[in-house]
């Protein structure tokens, strides 16, 4: 699960640095505001790969799945890329979990075996 997640983090973190990009063309946004919060949420996306397997780290990955989708309000293409991101991050914790029972009963019968 972790592998799964993480990679889905990294993309995050460069979408969140381009939707800076983007949302620094408003006017009504200074440029100090536009990247302390971006850079805000790409540090916790690679904090996040650390901790996901810790308790409240995939938690703490919905919230900044919510947050991406409400960061639409002002980049209009983020409530889209968000739901994308918010579905990668459904299936890498779902496929990512089921990967992990099949390694433990894999184990589990090795260790029977043996």
């Amino acid at each position: 699960m972790r592998t799964l997640c993480a990679s889905t983090l990294i993309g995050e973190f460069f979408v969140i640095g381009f939707a800076g990009l983007v949302a620094m063309k408003d006017p009504d946004l200074s440029m100090t505001t536009v990247w302390t919060v971006s850079g805000i949420a790409m540090v916790l996306c690679l904090l996040l790969c650390g901790v996901i397997t810790r308790p409240g780290g995939i938690q703490l990955g919905w919230a900044l799945q919510i947050a991406l989708i409400a960061s639409g309000v002002v980049v209009p293409v983020m409530f889209f890329l968000g739901a994308v991101f918010a579905a990668l991050w459904w299936a890498s914790v779902h496929y990512g979990r089921k990967v992990e029972e099949a390694k433990a009963r894999f184990a589990a019968q090795a260790g029977a075996e043996g």
